[in-house]
């Protein structure tokens, strides 16, 4: 256990900006929707974040995971910033505790300042400039407990022209959704787990309404929001909680909005079978019929349900393999190139690799 005077000394330990001071130097962190109470010498469920004799400080601040550029289709985003890539980073732990979490070996690693190698803003943004990326996003783990070191980063980031968006699982609180925004993040895709049970029993805990809340005040701040739900195979893939996804989505960010419907494999502790692609496909169905004016499937390669079709005359305007766009038609003030419909598309197509227009 580090004294507090050597935990100090280190970069990656700096003052929260969130959190409320109590009596007996008890804090309230005030990040995301847990709100974990702290008692001197504790740290709250992210385990990021820790009371240091009355004061609230996180542990990750510039402490890097990883560094990677990738596509922005692979988070999924699919009507932002359309082929372009993204300098994607991460730090350590999480807020949930989702039992098949595929970067396991980030977000159940507590983070270590003895041990850590602080990464300045200047730093990751050079490198997405020089590494001719067009924007930064914030990934692989969840990106809310690096909101304290993300802001700075992002100011700097937008000064440079590029774009800013998280992959979250969308339980920040209103605070730290406000200063992103203010920060000049503008894109905000939320991970949802499924209906309240499956939040209560395979996550660690959580209220999904603070989710849908959240994804209608991104909104209405301004962010390109998409919501994409991990389907898992006798969790929350039955036709009941499907139609329950699709109804809270239409409520909370409207028709327009891309809702995902992600294939699921065995990852971590969690062994059920991998979702059936039949019934992603109805998930599919149900959310169009139902008015989800983009419904999508993911984690299926080559699948027709991965592109982007127009909803008035049905043309398909985006044609995708994998992560990669093969085929882009919409017009450049994003309207379909057979009808003219307007189609919602935050940024312009960035055309990489072998793609090609019309």
């Amino acid at each position: 256990m580090l004294k507090v005077q050597e935990l100090l000394q280190y970069s990656t330990v700096h003052e929260a900006l969130l959190y409320e001071k109590l009596k007996e130097d008890k804090v309230r962190c005030g990040l995301c929707e847990r709100r974990c109470l702290i008692h001197p010498g504790l740290k709250g469920f992210c385990k990021t974040r820790m009371n240091v004799e009355g004061k609230l400080y996180t542990l990750v601040y510039g402490d890097l995971s990883a560094l990677e550029s990738r596509p922005i289709e692979i988070k999924p985003f699919f009507h932002y910033w359309p082929g372009s890539t993204a300098l994607t980073f991460s730090t350590w732990s999480c807020n949930f505790d989702c039992v098949w979490c595929q970067n396991h070996h980030l977000s159940k690693t507590e983070p270590n300042p003895a041990r850590s190698s602080f990464c300045s803003p200047e730093k990751v943004v050079e490198a997405a400039v020089r590494g001719e990326d067009n924007g930064l996003c914030v990934s692989f783990q969840e990106p809310t407990v690096l909101t304290d070191w993300v802001l700075p980063v992002f100011r700097m980031a937008r000064e440079k022209g590029l774009y800013c968006c998280y992959v979250s699982n969308g339980y920040m609180t209103l605070e730290a959704l406000k200063l992103l925004r203010a920060a000049g993040m503008d894109g905000l895709k939320i991970d949802l787990k499924g209906d309240a049970e499956t939040y209560r029993k395979y996550c660690g805990g959580a209220d999904v309404e603070k989710v849908w809340r959240n994804a209608g005040e991104a909104k209405k701040l301004g962010f390109h929001v998409e919501i994409v739900n991990l389907v898992v195979t006798d969790v929350n893939d039955d036709e009941e909680c499907l139609r329950w996804v699709t109804e809270r989505h239409l409520e909370a960010v409207g028709p327009e909005t891309p809702l995902h419907f992600t294939r699921y494999y065995p990852a971590y502790k969690f062994r059920n079978p991998s979702t059936k692609i039949g019934t992603l496909e109805k998930a599919y169905e149900m959310a169009k019929k139902a008015g989800v004016l983009y419904p999508y499937l993911g984690n299926v390669q080559g699948h027709g349900y991965e592109d982007t079709y127009c909803p008035n005359c049905g043309e398909r305007l985006i044609h995708r393999f994998g992560y990669r766009i093969v085929r882009y038609r919409i017009t450049g003030d994003k309207k379909c190139a057979k009808c003219g419909q307007s189609i919602p598309v935050t940024g312009g197509y960035v055309r990489k690799g072998r793609g090609f227009l019309f």
